[in-house]
């Protein structure tokens, strides 16, 4: 999504892949997870391990923590992660 949106010029990667390289692992690892298990069995979405790890993804994924760029925001997507 370089470039992408109402940022025109602006670089939404560059110089923030300390923050996006370990958003795309996580979202990685959930997908190599669930991926399978949900095409064999779609009522593990409804089981609490599977919403808590999709919540962790879509908070991580969430453009504020790029947006608002490093330092605080940063660090708040770095604890997510952790948890995730």
């Amino acid at each position: 999504m370089d470039g992408a949106s109402w940022t025109n010029d602006l670089s939404w990667v560059r110089g923030y892949e300390n923050v996006l390289e370990p958003m795309n692992q996580l979202s990685a690892k959930f997908h190599e997870k669930f991926d399978r298990a949900v095409a064999e069995d779609p009522t593990v979405t409804q089981s609490r391990e599977y919403t808590e790890a999709l919540l962790y993804v879509m908070l991580v994924e969430t453009s504020c923590f790029r947006y608002w760029g490093q330092g605080t925001w940063t660090e708040y997507a770095r604890e997510l992660l952790s948890a995730g």
